[in-house]
């Protein structure tokens, strides 16, 4: 993948050596005196295009004197391929930060430099990724040398990526407004309308990235409760999940939709919705793939054929990208006393093609106690729920219940039953197929697939995820947004008021204090669930009669039988104080494994052999020199020797 952009950049290299910190005091190149004029000059490198400047000045502060020498340098070079390099991680912010050094901003004849607090911030951030593919930070990015303070006038070189509101726009104020605008949204356009529907209703939302895509974009999330950015005791989390496809964009719609209803409807003083947030942390994520997108819009609706844009920028199939953690509970189930819920997630998974998209969704589950969670599709007009991957492998089509089938069926019947297209009684419509079923399907009987994201929630952590397909056409056009809303609305709210179903409570131990790694499980249900860090746990639970046990390692069990009436909505509260086991030996109950013995978790930030969530290592050569290398040596006598840690 690399090859061929590096040879064609190599061809140019031996016109200009470069600049090796050895050749330069302290390890570092000369860097020109500062001085009160430049000669400003476009900025005409395509690594750089989408600076936010687009003037520089030549010699650079590396000494390169023209365009050409700086595009020879084995420095500009790195800048152009270090997302492959690193799978997308620190994209493009860290090639952001090398132009602002090698092709300074320069403005009025004054040459800016960048400001080193950035540049502080992103290698605490990226220094990982380095580490994992045994790559030294490149010398050019030491922010003591090349960056400056805000006493002296530094610029921000990520500012075009903050996205936040114009500076000459006041924020929104005055009444919501009662309409919402059905229309397609680029991206910039939903990261606008998502800031600004977080900013008039501040109180209860605000907007947050949990990372990025393999081109960059931000993975925006809006939230909406009474405590925005923080759990609160007893609240469950929810989290809707748009266009994990490129090319399936209803999904991203209704949930820019649904944030602006939330906004104006708590505003207007809807007592359902104001009851909702302040009952509820509801996570929107319109655009789980936004690279994708934009490969299908640029064909554009009614024109978008069936798989344009589907995959993401690495061409992977967000859906097919999870760890197949449902193989490893086929081989579980049937062994007496084995752990089947919390799976860790195997090591060698981390030697594939993972994609940035994916290790951000599993991070932020890490990160957050989610209880509830719906994947919004196009394609189809049904709900389908877990297994997605048959029992058994060879059957494409084949009922594969997970032990909370009851639950399941509850959840997507909850969407499917109040919308009125899933209710036509007409074979002849969209998914009329599955008409015979109330519009909902176990996913593998359905067709059969491995590596998919809702088994991964129900397997790794406590979240019951859906998939929904929202319609037949994949990219539909403007007319069809309203219809769709009108369809989907009342399901959403629906869907995600079901977070309340089942019961909740506190794990503590007799002086009130959390239990650590207390688990809460129920009889004839071989699937537990763990409590939060502050002691509070959800169960969600069908109605009936149900024994309930709560334990942790050091602590006995305590036991107790609940009733769950039909109609009750709201979720039953069920406190358990744990009392220490006497002293002497103990038998201690084994928590949910995330790892193997002797082996760093990836997702706490380094994995085995210590490679991070963001960076795959891979075998070295034979000269003991990094995989990488090899790609180097090709540039011109002087080889980036800088960039080897040893």
């Amino acid at each position: 993948m690399l090859l061929p952009l590096l040879a064609a950049l190599a061809a140019a290299a031996a016109a200009w050596p470069g600049c090796e910190p050895a050749r330069g005091p302290a390890g570092g190149c000369h860097r020109p005196s500062a001085s009160d004029s430049a000669m400003c000059v476009d900025l005409q490198l395509q690594a750089c295009s989408d600076a936010a400047y687009n003037q520089t000045a030549f010699p650079s502060p590396l000494e390169h004197r023209s365009r050409e020498a700086l595009e020879a340098s084995s420095e500009y070079v790195l800048l152009s391929v270090l997302h492959h390099l690193l799978e997308g991680q620190c994209n493009p912010d860290l090639r952001l930060l090398g132009c602002a050094v090698l092709a300074p901003r320069c403005e009025g004849g004054r040459v800016r430099r960048p400001c080193r607090q950035v540049c502080e911030r992103l290698r605490e951030a990226c220094q990982p990724a380095f580490d994992a593919i045994d790559m030294a930070w490149p010398y050019f990015l030491d922010c003591g040398r090349y960056f400056g303070g805000e006493e002296e006038g530094c610029h921000d070189p990520l500012e075009k990526l903050r996205g936040a509101l114009d500076a000459e726009e006041a924020p929104p104020s005055g009444p919501p407004p009662t309409f919402l605008h059905f229309t397609h949204h680029s991206y910039a356009q939903m990261v606008r309308v998502l800031r600004r529907t977080a900013a008039r209703c501040a109180h209860i939302a605000s907007t947050y990235s949990i990372g990025r895509s393999f081109d960059g974009r931000e993975l925006l999330v809006i939230e909406f409760s009474s405590r925005p950015g923080q759990h609160e005791l007893m609240e469950p989390e929810v989290k809707l999940i748009g266009n994990i496809h490129g090319n399936e964009v209803a999904g991203r719609e209704m949930l820019i939709y649904l944030a602006q209803y939330l906004c104006s409807e708590y505003l207007l003083g809807s007592p359902r919705i104001q009851r909702l947030l302040n009952s509820t942390r509801i996570h929107l994520l319109p655009s789980m793939n936004p690279d994708g997108y934009e490969v299908a819009a640029a064909e554009g609706a009614g024109y978008n054929g069936w798989t344009s844009g589907r995959q993401n920028a690495q061409n992977l199939d967000l859906n097919r990208n999870f760890p197949d953690l449902t193989s490893e509970f086929y081989r579980l189930i049937s062994s007496r006393g084995a752990r089947t819920d919390h799976l860790a997630i195997p090591q060698h998974y981390w030697w594939g093609k993972v994609a940035p998209e994916t290790k951000a969704i599993m991070k932020w589950m890490r990160t957050t106690p989610f209880v509830l969670s719906a994947s919004l599709h196009g394609g189809d007009l049904v709900v389908s729920y877990p297994f997605d991957f048959s029992q058994h492998p060879h059957e494409e089509k084949m009922f594969s219940p997970t032990p909370d089938e009851k639950m399941f069926k509850l959840l997507a019947r909850a969407y499917a039953d109040v919308h009125p297209m899933m209710m036509d009684r007409s074979e002849n419509r969209c998914g009329g197929n599955f008409l015979k079923t109330g519009s909902i399907i176990n996913g593998a009987d359905w067709y059969s697939f491995t590596g998919g994201m809702s088994d991964f929630n129900y397997l790794h952590s406590n979240c019951f995820e859906i998939t929904v397909e929202l319609g037949c056409v994949k990219f539909p056009p403007e007319e069809a947004l309203y219809p769709l809303w009108q369809h989907n609305k009342e399901p959403l709210l629906t869907f995600v008021e079901m977070a309340h179903r089942g019961i909740k409570g506190m794990v503590v131990d007799k002086f009130g204090k959390p239990v650590r790694n207390a688990r809460v499980s129920v009889k004839g249900i071989r699937h537990d669930v763990t409590a939060a860090p502050g002691g509070d746990y959800w169960r969600l639970l069908p109605p009936g009669s149900h024994i309930v046990i709560a334990q942790a390692p050091g602590y006995s069990k305590v036991i107790k039988k609940v009733t769950i009436p039909a109609r009750m909505k709201r979720a039953g509260r069920v406190d358990f104080i744990l009392q220490p086991l006497p002293a002497g030996p103990k038998k201690f109950l084994q928590g949910p494994r995330r790892s193997s013995p002797g082996l760093q978790d990836p997702l706490e930030g380094a994995g085995p052999s210590g490679e991070p969530l963001g960076a795959r290592r891979q075998p070295e050569n034979s000269g003991g020199k990094p995989w990488w290398w090899a790609y180097f040596t090709s540039l011109s006598q002087h080889k980036p020797r800088w960039l080897l840690k040893y």
